[in-house]
């Protein structure tokens, strides 16, 4: 990757983190803590990895990204208008009545949007269930889906792991946001899960670590997807809970929305960190 298409990614992902800060604010209501861990990882996500086409959303040949991890949609929403799906316009009606953009993921309603998300430990059987699918009706297609750690307290992640090694879906890829941190606090205060390597590893899946925040660690990671993989593949990204604004960061980025003056604070820092002004 080269320096200056490193820093294309990283000003898009700036403006993708101003834009979920604007949504959430108009809406008054939203994660801004969960949606902001998941920019980097989205936006090398939407442009530099999967096949999808905006103006043929529903192509049967493309790839699929499932959020399971739904309250973050915030930032999916906004890296998906941004990629061209549909208006960027949009997102200012954020969980408005009646609105395009809810509080977590519709498919069918949303262009771009794979499967429904919010229900913790779910978007993994989905997957499984959507690669296997693809793989009778013949499309190479590959099947993303990211998840919180935290929803690896819940035994339907398992039993669907299990099931994509058995039946070797090797073109599903589980992405495990690694912050060690869920709704309640630290999951290791609640239940821990550790270590998650190496009970993936030994259910039968391959397992890589990145760093989920620096774009050419991501690209070291996804160039180490082999299309001839028979196993599934997951994938630890560390990452910071509210990553950009030091208040979602120490984690007052939760449910309540941000005011006016929590807004400000927030664009103020994120411009500050990304070392311009951007776009409005």
């Amino acid at each position: 990757m080269t320096p200056e298409h490193r820093e294309t990614l990283e000003q898009t992902a700036l403006e993708v983190r101003k834009d979920v800060v604007r949504m959430i604010g108009v809406a008054r209501s939203g994660r801004l803590d969960s949606a902001l861990s998941l920019v980097d990882l989205l936006t090398y996500l939407y442009w530099e990895v999967l096949r999808v086409d905006p103006d043929r959303p529903r192509d049967p040949g493309r790839d699929r990204f499932l959020l399971s991890k739904g309250r973050g949609c915030p930032a999916l929403y906004a890296v998906l208008s941004r990629r061209g799906f549909f208006p960027r316009e949009e997102l200012w009606s954020f969980r408005r009545l009646g609105a395009l953009l809810q509080g977590y993921p519709e498919v069918g309603r949303v262009p771009g949007v794979e499967a429904p998300g919010g229900s913790m430990g779910m978007g993994l059987g989905l997957a499984v269930g959507l690669s296997l699918a693809l793989r009778l009706d013949g499309f190479p297609s590959r099947v993303f889906c990211l998840l919180g750690d935290g929803e690896l307290q819940e035994g339907a992640v398992w039993e669907a792991a299990l099931s994509a090694s058995v039946r070797r879906l090797g073109h599903l890829v589980a992405l495990v946001e690694a912050n060690e941190h869920h709704e309640e606090g630290p999951w290791k205060a609640v239940k821990g899960i550790e270590p998650i390597r190496r009970k993936l590893e030994a259910f039968g899946w391959e397992v890589l670590d990145a760093e989920g925040h620096d774009m050419e660690k991501l690209e070291e990671a996804f160039c180490g997807l082999r299309e001839d993989r028979e196993a599934p593949m997951a994938i630890l990204l560390r990452t910071q809970t509210g990553k950009g604004v030091s208040f979602a960061e120490e984690g007052r980025g939760g449910d309540r929305g941000l005011s006016r003056e929590d807004v400000d604070r927030a664009l103020s820092e994120l411009e500050v960190r990304g070392g311009g002004t951007g776009d409005a």
